[in-house]
């Protein structure tokens, strides 16, 4: 009897359990009335329940009775949060989702410990997803990033030996190291550790395919959630699990220019591997003639990534991996006239021209074992390698607890072969021939051309001691009477990484703790060598091989064969450093309502520099390394002297940031941040201004003051972003690259330290008033100063005797616009869209003497895209659509060793009619791209 009576029990109580599991079926939609697929919904409290989605329809089957909170994301839409009650009875719901505009309610996880919200966020952040990093075109990473308001970019060089810089944070980042106060990241980690001379982190990113969205953060919180960048966090995310099958294969092909072609193809493939494990994997390969006319291919490789993810039901980790095997080159200035309005000089065009040595190969004696050789070719440009394996892991642990750990070790080689400057070297100037290392090449002189052996000109300079000019013996005459000031730039970097961050959560009633350790390792070696090079001043540079014939006694080769003179003798550098950066941080997000929030962090950072540099001097032998006093080019090859200059310093500061964010409604959120953070010396600090000197004291701390106010709102047309903001820099060492005409030896002016401030405003915005038309308009308008700034003048020779310090205390800071900004129009209907942008680039100091201004320029972009079915689109992209002559850069007068900071307004006064060097923007370009997804 009990035993049918407990057997009855059971049987009630689970039938009623079976009538009290319900559904739930909602329809989700968008404002044209198409169903919306990949929506994510959740329940609060949670319950285990099943979904099952069909073209937009979502089926939650198996809820228990009881009240839940219904939360329905979907990117590029706002969020929906709904109070529900189930009661034996299933629901029907349906929702018309409002435009995101500015994807405001997109969770960010870069620039905070715990994923939030930008509406949420006390930050300053700017998203760009698949689709807006799609169109545009690919030259490079700092071309991306023009499109993120607050942002200064310079991508005149091409992809790489770019500039980039926020809120006036920009002193220390120089042409060749334009990346100091900025971390590039990859999936979360930064791409490399360090930076020196020609050794940046852009060196190792090519965007490609497998990047589903790209973060940016501005200044404030990066200075406790990052290593030694308090300038701003750029984090390109690769794609993640697909729950099915799929993928997408792009073919591009370019004309740019004078018909200078670029093919290119991407391709990515994801897919379940089956209990709970997903694969994806995929990446690019581009053969690129360049946007500037060479005669070689500017741009040739790719790389290959993959992540293999497991979950479980706490989390997941993931493995994941890149293969980067690239050669890219960076475009010199030309030369330009006229101050007031700069035009090109000597023949030259701002838009076809690059000014560089042709391609040719040769070998040249490795200084450092006079045994060995160095093969040459100034068409490789930087050869990229990155070998990159990580391990992502994330997992919830008991009592509200969870941790995140991600660890990678990379192996990087970046091998540059290029020519450094391009200056106008008269034929009248000593220098064209004593730059050879000889020790009195006067007299009858023969160029040569290197290809065809056929003479050009045959001068006589015996008269240019005493200021006479030079003669032409010959009908045969140099383009300009000049060649040019160049050199080989053989640089070999190399840098094994490990770097890793791990972080603790807490979740508590109304808080959020955080606390972490981060750490990076890296050993790495430069070399560093220069020759000089005979190359005609002309629109279309050509090799010469140089003599010195004088009647009645021996030929003389003031070059070899390729035109290369003074092995090199020009520069020399070899360094090694190992670096050890360590990071402890904590963080509070403390909930003090359901509207306000206040989060506190602080972090402890310890950064060591431990290397040296060897000594060098002229190799001692007579008639040079071949022991031929009739070969003067091999005369002057520096060595290591056997002297070497240590280094051992460590760098400690504690960086805080302070923010409160209220959230007005539901759509509109104010917030406001102080920041304190700081940045330690990079490693050009012991590698360029220690040069054959010892290394007696560490660098300076740079300490960052930020201040911002800001709002972010979406409304149902329109959606704002704004940001008030306030930067000061103090501690800046600045130091000119210069060049001694006397002893023909390249040096950095001694260190001075200068503080900066900047105010200003950015701001992002998109008004759509129809469902198929938006407005898109972000920018900057700023007023960048130096505070305190003196520059130490060197007066053209490395003897300090007459040397002077001027101070430029009060003046606007050089390369920083007062304003800067971008509109984009954008129409679609039906299978059809289409966008056209205005980049507009404000008046720019293009030194701190603010002797000559940069003019503003405008450039646009066009963009045109058709759905021919539903997996196959082809689109068409122009950039700098008018093909505008913008200058975006400015290397000083036009002589060899010159430097921005070299020019002053009384030189410019005394001379209205010099050339200067400038670098002009990329010019026009298209591209023809044909995706498949499937």
């Amino acid at each position: 009897m009990k035993k049918n009576t407990t057997l009855l029990i059971f049987i009630l109580l689970y039938s009623f359990q079976l009538i009290s599991q319900n559904q739930i079926f909602i329809n989700v939609k968008n404002s044209d009335g198409n169903n919306l697929k990949n929506s994510i919904i959740h329940l609060t409290p949670a319950v285990n329940y099943s979904i099952n989605v069909s073209n937009g329809l979502y089926q939650l089957s198996n809820i228990p009775n009881g009240n839940y909170k219904l939360s329905l994301t979907h990117l590029g839409f706002k969020d929906i949060h709904e109070a529900i009650t189930i009661n034996n009875k299933d629901l029907e719901l349906s929702y018309i989702l409002e435009d995101d505009l500015l994807n405001l309610e997109t969770v960010i996880i870069t620039g905070n410990f715990s994923p939030k919200s930008k509406l949420q966020s006390s930050t300053s952040v700017s998203t760009l997803h698949k689709n807006n990093l799609s169109k545009i075109a690919p030259r490079g990473t700092a071309q991306i990033l023009q499109t993120v308001s607050g942002m200064f970019t310079d991508a005149s060089a091409g992809e790489v030996f770019t500039r980039v810089y926020t809120r006036g944070v920009s002193a220390s980042a120089e042409d060749d190291m334009g990346w100091y106060y900025i971390s590039l990241q990859e999936d979360g980690l930064p791409i490399s550790l360090i930076q020196h001379s020609y050794y940046a982190p852009d060196i190792f990113y090519r965007n490609d395919i497998t990047t589903t969205k790209l973060e940016a953060i501005r200044g404030g919180k990066t200075s406790i959630t990052s290593m030694n960048a308090p300038g701003g966090i750029f984090n390109f995310i690769s794609n993640g699990k697909r729950n099915a099958l799929g993928g997408e294969i792009q073919l591009q092909s370019g004309v740019q220019n004078n018909n200078n072609m670029l093919y290119r193809i991407d391709a990515t493939i994801g897919s379940p591997l089956g209990n709970s494990w997903f694969f994806n994997a995929g990446g690019h390969y581009r053969h690129d003639d360049g946007a500037r006319n060479t005669n070689f291919t500017f741009s040739k490789g790719g790389q290959l990534k993959f992540n293999l993810r497991k979950e479980n039901d706490n989390g997941y980790f993931k493995f994941y991996g890149k293969f980067l095997n690239d050669k890219t080159n960076r475009y010199t200035g030309v030369a330009a006239r006229n101050w007031n309005d700069p035009t090109p000089a000597f023949g030259q065009n701002f838009n076809s021209m690059a000014l560089m040595m042709p391609e040719f190969k040769t070998k040249i004696p490795d200084g450092r074992n006079l045994t060995s050789s160095n093969t040459f070719n100034p068409a490789q440009g930087v050869h990229a390698k990155d070998y990159a394996f990580g391990l992502d892991l994330f997992q919830d642990l008991n009592n509200s607890w969870s941790i995140k750990n991600n660890i990678k070790f990379s192996a990087k080689i970046a091998n540059w072969q290029t020519s450094i400057s391009n200056a106008f070297v008269s034929l009248n100037n000593p220098l064209a021939y004593f730059i050879t290392g000889a020790q009195f090449p006067v007299g009858e002189v023969v160029f040569r051309d290197t290809q065809s052996g056929s003479e050009i000109a045959r001068i006589d300079n015996s008269g240019i001691l005493s200021g006479e000019s030079f003669l032409y013996l010959t009908d045969g005459r140099l383009p300009n009477d000049a060649i040019m000031g160049t050199s080989t730039w053989l640089k070999n970097n190399t840098a094994d990484e490990l770097i890793q961050q791990l972080t603790l959560s807490k979740q508590l009633k109304s808080h959020n703790l955080d606390f972490g350790l981060a750490s990076g390792f890296s050993k790495t070696s430069v070399f560093t060598q220069g020759s000089f090079g005979f190359v005609t001043y002309d629109t279309n540079p050509k090799m010469l091989f140089v003599t010195l014939e004088n009647p009645d006694q021996p030929v003389v080769t003031l070059s070899d064969e390729n035109g290369i003179s003074n092995y090199g003798g020009l520069f020399f550098g070899n360094s090694r450093a190992n670096i050890t950066q360590l990071a402890a941080f904590a963080n509070d997000s403390w909930d003090l309502t359901n509207k306000l929030n206040l989060d506190f962090g602080l972090r402890f950072e310890s950064i060591t520099h431990k290397g040296s540099n060897d000594r060098y001097e002229p190799f001692s032998q007579e008639g040079g390394l071949d022991e031929n006093p009739l070969t003067d080019y091999d005369n002057g090859i520096l060595t290591p002297s056997g002297e070497i200059d240590e280094f051992n310093s460590t760098y400690n500061y504690i960086s805080y940031s302070a923010g409160i964010n209220y959230k007005s409604s539901n759509h509109t959120a104010l917030f406001g941040r102080y920041s304190k953070g700081n940045k330690a010396p990079e490693l050009n600090y012991y590698f360029n201004n220690f040069s054959n000197v010892p290394i007696n004291e560490k660098g300076e701390i740079q300490k960052i003051h930020q201040i911002e106010i800001g709002l972010k709102s979406s409304l149902k047309h329109i959606s704002v972003a704004g940001t008030l903001f306030y930067s000061q820099l103090e501690n800046i060492g600045s130091s000119n690259f210069e060049f001694d005409n006397a002893n023909n030896s390249i040096f950095y002016t001694p260190i001075q330290f200068n503080s900066s401030e900047t105010f200003g405003l950015e701001w992002e915005s998109v008004y759509a008033p129809i469902n198929n038309l938006r407005f898109i308009f972000n920018g900057t308008l700023q007023n960048p100063k130096t505070k305190s700034w003196t520059l130490y003048e060197a007066s053209g020779t490395a003897d300090a005797a007459d040397d002077s310090i001027t101070d430029y205390s009060g003046n606007t800071l050089p390369f920083n616009p007062k304003l800067m900004f971008n509109m984009t129009t954008e129409y679609n209907l039906k299978a059809f869209s289409s966008f056209m942008t205005w980049h507009f680039m404000g008046k720019r100091e293009a030194n701190v003497a603010n002797a000559f201004q940069l003019p503003a320029y405008s450039i646009f972009d066009l963009g045109l895209e058709y759905k021919i079915t539903k997996n196959m689109t082809a689109s068409l992209l122009i950039t700098n659509l008018f093909n505008s002559e913008g200058l975006a850069n400015f290397y000083g007068i036009n002589s060899f060793g010159a430097s921005a900071n070299g020019t002053t307004k009384s030189y410019i006064e005394e001379n209205p009619d010099a050339s200067f060097i400038v670098v002009p923007v990329l010019p026009w370009g298209s591209i023809l791209k044909l995706s498949y997804t499937f």
